[in-house]
């Protein structure tokens, strides 16, 4: 058999698994240095090697062939970069870079929007973070309206939003600047109002810092703005934002404003504060009262909020195997994965093959 072996490619199924080396080489019978040797091309192996290191990464031999359009990690707007742990990281990398491959073969037999996230990168001040969030608004048709639901939102801009399974709680959302950008949702947090805000935060890395590395303080800062002056604008703010009572703020209007605009009372004082319709003793008083109901990570009434899950990516699998007979076997096969590696990638629950038709005996 002639072949040319990649030790990248091998690396990444190996992370996209979560797995060590030392893991896959006794899955193999083999030590983890050869394995080293081998992800880092300086040997090669055998074709009954091969086979067996496809099988315990549940991917076809041919995956380890050389890749095209190999992802780096600037194209990553990892939230808390420089905290978040180098292994967690690289496995949301190769997580990302089979969902991008993903995208990509989808895009070959289907049509997606058209990508609409305008780049505005004369970023110097608050006030051009807010004047990009009303430019955004304005572009996607949103007026001065609460957002219904940011996920399709995301999603009618041309961005694809997932999720990573398994790796949720590790990292926080995160979003990748490609042709066709993609968001992950963070779904160990059970607050959708918080799910919002960081898809909402995410758009703001993807318009404001093109070709910039973020995770540090001042990026997640300025993405932080973008995602307040999109969900809650400052006009609307300015208008409807129930103010306090002397010194007692108002929390029956606040629970009010909250369920129709969809957001957390903790941005709802945060944008406050940062629009100086509250004092900083206001502030602190809020964040207290909600620590000490035990709203400080999760708010008692957010199960009033309806999820509002990703659907373009299993709409298309829906289309391909309704219309064109591709079921998840044929797109596996396309990828060079296994069905249950196909299914770690989309973290969708789908049959392998077409249903058969419910056939009845004539008689």
């Amino acid at each position: 058999m002639n072949f040319v072996f990649d030790g990248a490619s091998m690396r990444l199924a190996r992370v996209f698994g979560g797995l060590s080396l030392e893991e896959v080489a006794e899955r193999v019978g083999k030590s983890r240095q050869y394995l080293h040797k081998l992800e880092t091309n300086q040997s090669k192996p055998t074709e009954q090697l091969m086979i067996g290191l496809a099988d315990a990464l549940d991917v076809e031999v041919d995956f380890f062939f050389p890749k095209e359009h190999r992802l780096n990690e600037e194209q990553f707007h990892f939230r808390k970069l420089l905290t978040t742990k180098a292994t967690i990281k690289q496995v949301a990398i190769a997580r990302g870079e089979m969902v991008n491959y993903l995208i990509n073969f989808l895009e070959k037999e289907l049509k997606f929007p058209n990508v609409n996230i305008p780049s505005i990168t004369d970023i110097k001040s608050y006030d051009s973070i807010e004047r990009a969030a009303e430019i955004c608004r304005k572009e996607w048709g949103l007026g001065s309206s609460p957002i219904g639901n940011m996920t399709r939102l995301a999603e009618n801009l041309g961005a694809i939003v997932t999720n990573f399974n398994g790796v949720s709680k590790e990292v926080d959302a995160l979003s990748v600047a490609v042709e066709r950008p993609f968001i992950v949702r963070n779904t160990a947090k059970e607050s959708i109002c918080r799910q919002r805000f960081d898809i909402a935060h995410e758009l703001g890395h993807l318009v404001m810092h093109e070709g910039i590395v973020t995770g540090d303080r001042v990026t997640e800062n300025q993405a932080n703005r973008f995602a307040s002056a999109l969900l809650m604008p400052r006009a609307m703010m300015i208008k409807l934002f129930p103010r306090p009572n002397g010194k007692r703020l108002d929390w029956k209007g606040m629970r009010e404003f909250k369920q129709t605009w969809k957001v957390s009372k903790a941005a709802m004082l945060y944008r406050a504060r940062q629009l100086d319709l509250i004092n900083d003793a206001q502030y602190k008083t809020g964040v207290i009262t909600l620590k000490k109901y035990g709203e400080a990570n999760g708010e008692k009434d957010d199960y009033l909020i309806a999820d509002e899950p990703p659907e373009v990516i299993e709409n298309a699998l829906k289309v391909l195997l309704e219309k064109k007979g591709i079921d998840v076997s044929n797109i596996a096969a396309s990828l060079s994965v296994r069905p249950k590696f196909f299914k770690e990638i989309t973290g969708l629950s789908l049959p392998d093959t077409r249903p058969k038709p419910n056939l009845r005996l004539v008689t």
